[in-house]
């Protein structure tokens, strides 16, 4: 997998930025690792990593003698185990003549080693028990990563380790995998952020290796010429030359002691080679500073429009102790009232913006401001570059000021003290990219540090902002050019603009955030799953008391249910469109309640809408209160509607452009569930509207309610029933459950159907449902381990030997109780029928597998589908969502997953066969060839029946 260029939307994705966070935190006790012997060749360094009071997990550093530096973090909480290598080399180090090389050693590493010489060994492992692996190249840096139920932690690293000891490159798959990468490319291909990429790498400085086709294909990979060094030579020869201990990082996460996982880790990696090599590092400027200003056009396949505002910055990574771009990039992403999204959106020019630093190679970065357009911001660019000057000029004269830096550094340090840690492999992957750029100490604690404001760096961060300092970037759908990129194939072409712009008035710095909590204690108890608090005809309200996450934190969820909120395709368009709006509206005087660790959203759903609020439990009452004043009695004014309105209906233009296994998701998810209605139903219905139909929709949806609710967190039953009593009170609900409508599963046709989705993607794909009999648990249990079996050798088959695309996968995919198994190809160059036939084939060689299956052979797959359904919830969050779902059942059961994890454990053989032969019956393709013309899949629809929910044994 090719991870493409982290261009920071700073509110969405500051792990990917260094604009990061926070002050000071004790350092806890050092660990010495043990010397004895088995482990000799493994040195314990003597400073271990900053971190949070909360985190009571056992952390342990190694340097092994060959230079691998090692972080091991023991969780006995954990309930898998993972582990990351993070290799300091990239797509920067591609040679001239064979781009896409990087990427495609990282595809050939998981085709067999010596000891393990089964191109399928590693993946069967590893999904065998219960886990999961993948990979993705970077320009500086290719990661390699897998979980797994922790006791087959030593056979998994048995099997990794040896990627970096004994790979056999096997030629076998050479010619296999470089198509495999060539569909990679062909899958991405219509990626707006890729198109936009690549047109940006023809205006960078073509000397420096950051600016190469990372990917790779059939043509860049070809077969070099007689005489030369083969392919796998030179792969070989790129392993040799680039991958070295000394450029390696490894994480482990896993629930062992420290002591056993630095045996396990000293005996299996001690070997890597060490070469003596280090990280290479880049000296070519990132851009020609005699090239800019420059103003570019180009051409987006999506209905979109936006501006990117480009500045080369130097690398900030470096600073990360001081951040001095953080309060640049916090004030020009600001979105609240005075902020520069504000001016644009009232102007009528602008709905969206971000602010952060990418694109960095070590020496240099750029600095990007991107603005998502209206049609009107599309004819004025010139006064939004005025706009955006006019801010980074109150910015140098009196933005940076002292305190400023200081409530950041405090909201951060709120943020560190009581971070929540992800998933296993998730953490493991960040700890060691994290441990290949910053010193030991710092691995948890980089992204957060604020040691104080360094002004002199700050200062050459704002002299950089200047417009001949800038690449101004803009997208649209109606660009024309005979200039085209060489790898994305993006019409673009440069510009002159006629005239300076006129900057927008009501420009405004944030004064001190109101709502930074105060009270952070934390409250003792704990319950083991949520209770009925509330329970009447119109009103249910549910409360968990948590400390397990150790964070005074509260998730609410709020749901307002009307029987007509998807009654039609007009009124799920106005259940949108209020959803929408209530975001919208509140958007500027709730961004500092984000900022300081509150957060509210609206989202549509069958049934109505959800309301979620999600922060420190000190605040979330007037946040609540107001969320609901705006919701029952503000003002719907015409701008605001028209704004939502045509986001939504942007949003549904665009769905023929999104990715094509999405598309098919959705389009089975409309032929099989009701009520539901297709993105082209939406768009059409949304013409009608206005905002009088918009106002009018809000009073008949808060006059016919059922509302649910349910908080989760550090708040005890007192503080959560006074704000139920707050939300009843507002609400008035006044229906009963049973007035509301159910999603339903509806049966799969017994013949064999296809549908195809409304796309214009270029290419192929299949995806095939095998669904169940019945909703019961049991079959929910047998289905889910069939899937399970499925899985690897799916993938091998039609991924690994028939190259059939890039995007293959097999696995469980119920609709909500309705059990089922998808199958997917995505190819860029075989076409539908042809993929479907291999299906055939495949599935019909899984009947011959089946007669000769055991139930020995079948225990790993039970145990693997087990261990999957009994994994721990690994953030507040994730935990409230898991029992949020459970609510929207007719049964109400918080122990679901508990109760189907032992189910599975007595699916027998019989089971299995019993079940097959309805699977390969009741099955629904959705396929598409570029040029297809979508189904009516209402007319599917419309004719299928509710599946059983019990089973009916005279079937």
């Amino acid at each position: 997998m090719l991870l493409s260029t982290c261009i920071t939307h700073w509110r969405v994705f500051p792990q990917c930025a260094v604009i990061g966070v926070i002050a000071s935190i004790a350092l806890t006790p050092l660990a010495f690792a043990a010397t004895d012997d088995a482990v000799a060749d493994a040195i314990a360094d003597t400073v271990t990593p900053i971190i949070s009071p909360y985190d009571s997990r056992d952390y342990r550093v190694l340097t092994l003698e060959n230079g691998l530096n090692v972080l091991l973090v023991s969780d006995p909480e954990a309930d898998k185990a993972a582990a990351s290598m993070n290799v300091r080399v990239g797509s920067a180090q591609d040679p001239d003549d064979l781009k896409g090389l990087a990427h495609f050693l990282e595809h050939m590493l998981f085709l067999g080693t010596e000891p393990y010489p089964e191109s399928d060994a590693y993946q069967r492992y590893i999904s065998n028990n219960a886990g999961s692996h993948n990979a993705f190249t970077a320009q500086q840096d290719t990661n390699y990563f897998f979980d797994i139920e922790p006791s087959a932690l030593p056979g998994a690293l048995d099997r990794f380790s040896e990627f970096f000891l004994s790979p056999l490159f096997n030629a076998d798959h050479l010619e296999s995998e470089r198509n495999i990468v060539h569909s990679e490319y062909m899958a991405r291909i219509r990626d707006e952020s890729r198109r936009e990429n690549d047109v940006l790498n023809q205006l960078l400085n073509p000397d420096n290796p950051t600016t190469g086709f990372a990917v790779g294909s059939r043509e860049t990979l070809a077969r070099p010429p007689e005489g030369e060094a083969t392919l796998r030579e030179r792969v070989i020869d790129f392993y040799h030359q680039h991958y070295d201990a000394n450029v390696m990082n490894l994480a482990i996460v896993a629930p062992q002691p420290l002591d056993q996982l630095e045996e396990w880790i000293a005996e299996r990696f001690a070997d890597i080679p060490d070469n003596d090599l280090s990280v290479p590092t880049i000296d070519a400027p990132l851009v020609d500073s005699d090239t800019l200003p420059r103003y570019i056009e180009r051409q987006s396949l999506q209905d979109r429009r936006q501006v990117n505002f480009y500045f080369p910055v130097p690398d900030p990574t470096d600073d990360y102790r001081t951040k001095p771009t953080q309060i640049i990039a916090h004030l020009l992403g600001d979105e609240g009232e005075g902020s520069l999204l504000a001016v644009l959106r009232d102007a009528g020019l602008a709905d969206g913006l971000s602010a952060g630093v990418g694109r960095g190679d070590g020496n240099e970065a750029l600095f990007t401001i991107s603005i998502s357009l209206t049609p009107a911001g599309a004819e004025r660019l010139d006064d939004i570059e005025a706009t955006l000057f006019a801010a980074i000029k109150q910015l140098r004269n009196d933005g940076l000021a002292e305190w400023r830096y200081e409530e950041q550094a405090k909201l951060n340090e709120q943020a560190f003290r009581f971070q929540q840690y992800g998933a296993p492999q998730q953490e493991a992957t960040r700890l060691s990219m994290s441990l290949s750029r910053y010193p030991v100490e710092d691995v948890q604690y980089a992204a957060y540090r604020m040691d104080g404001p360094d002004a002199e760096r700050q200062q050459v961060y704002l002299d950089a902002l200047t417009p001949d300092n800038m690449l101004r970037f803009y997208s649209a759908p109606d660009i024309e050019s005979d200039t085209v990129s060489p790898w994305f194939n993006t019409q673009w072409e440069e510009q002159v603009p006629e005239q300076p712009g006129q900057p927008l008035s009501g420009l405004a710095l944030p004064g001190p955030n109101p709502f930074i909590a105060s009270d952070l204690t934390l409250l003792e108890g704990q319950d083991k799953r949520p209770s009925l608090l509330v329970d009447t005809p119109s009103f249910s309200a549910w409360h968990m008391q948590d400390e397990r996450f150790n964070t005074p934190k509260v998730e609410w969820r709020v749901s307002l249910q009307s029987p007509t909120a998807s009654y039609s395709a007009h009124e799920a368009v106005l259940t949108r469109l209020l959803a929408s709006w209530l975001n919208d509206s509140l958007n500027e005087s709730l961004y500092p309640a984000w900022l300081a660790g509150q957060s509210f959203s609206a989202y549509p759903h069958a049934r109505g809408m959800t309301l979620s609020f999600s922060g420190w439990r000190d605040g979330q009452t007037p946040l609540i209160e107001q969320a609901l004043e705006q919701l029952e009695s503000a003002e719907i004014t015409d701008s605001a509607f028209e704004r939502v309105r045509y986001q939504l209906q942007r949003e549904w233009r665009n769905a023929p452009q999104a990715s094509l296994y999405g598309q098919a998701s959705r389009t089975l998810g409309e032929a099989l569930l009701t009520p539901q209605w297709s993105t082209a139903e939406l768009l059409a219905a949304s013409e009608r509207f206005d905002r009088g139909h918009l106002e009018d929709f809000r009073q008949r949806f808060l006059d016919d309610l059922y509302v649910d609710a349910m908080a989760v967190g550090n708040l005890n039953a007192d503080l959560a029933r006074e704000q139920t009593q707050l939300m009843r009170a507002r609400l008035k609900p006044r229906l009963n459950r049973d007035d509301i409508a159910n999603l339903t599963p509806l049966a799969a046709s017994g013949e064999h159907s296809v549908l195809h989705p409304h796309s214009s993607r270029d290419e192929s794909l299949v995806l095939r449902y095998l669904q169940g009999r019945d909703q019961t648990p049991e079959e929910q249990a047998t289905t889910a381990v069939i899937a399970q079996w499925l899985e690897t050798p799916f993938y091998q088959q039609l991924r690994t030997e028939q190259q059939l695309g890039y995007i293959v996968n097999a696995g469980y995919s119920p609709l909500l109780e309705a059990p089922g198994i998808a199958l997917m190809v995505q190819s860029p160059d075989v076409e539908s029928g042809t993929i479907a036939e291999r299906m055939d084939v495949f599935l019909d060689e899984a009947n011959q597998r089946l007669e000769q299956l055991s139930d020995a052979d079948l225990a790993p797959y039970r145990q693997a589908v087990h261990d999957q359904l009994r994994q721990r919830d690994t953030s507040l969050a994730g935990m409230a969502n898991r029992y949020w779902q459970a609510t929207a059942l007719e049964d109400v059961r918080f122990d679901r997953s508990d109760q189907l994890a032992e189910r599975v454990l007595n699916v027998s053989l019989e089971d299995i066969k019993a079940l097959w032969p309805s699977l390969r019956e009741h099955t629904l393709d959705i396929r598409f060839n570029p040029g297809d013309e979508p189904s009516d899949v209402r007319d599917y629809r419309e004719e299928r029946s509710p599946l059983p929910k019990v089973r009916d044994d005279s079937a």
